[in-house]
């Protein structure tokens, strides 16, 4: 069974840092393109970065700059470094990927960014 868990989140001041990770179990993520989405207050759920099986990456304008994602294919894991955070990073991320076109989502771990 694929599951995804996300970890990581909390509350952050504006223009702190934090890190969050995403780990799978059931499955490899060696061959697999990974993803970071958010969910924010009343707002639908939207791409924050992706990355390749090979690390090439992309990131939503919002971000760019300030997220790095990555993973550690030995570990089953992604991450994504952000730094810089502002109030409207507040979200719930998840992490993501599909086997086959099917798609898998963690529970999502929760940001807020307030002081």
């Amino acid at each position: 069974q694929v599951q995804l868990v996300e970890s990581g989140g909390g509350l952050v001041q504006p223009g702190g840092s934090l890190t969050l990770s995403c780990a799978a179990s059931g499955t490899s993520l060696s061959f697999y393109d990974m993803a970071w989405y958010r969910q924010a207050p009343g707002k639908e759920r939207g791409l924050v970065a992706t990355i390749t099986p090979g690390g090439r990456t992309n990131y939503g304008d919002a971000v760019k700059g300030r997220f790095t994602i990555s993973r550690d294919n030995a570990k089953r894991t992604v991450y994504l470094q952000m730094n810089s955070l502002n109030p409207e990073d507040t979200a719930i991320y998840y992490c993501n990927f599909a086997i086959s076109g099917y798609g898998y989502w963690g529970q999502g771990t929760r940001v807020t960014v307030s002081s």
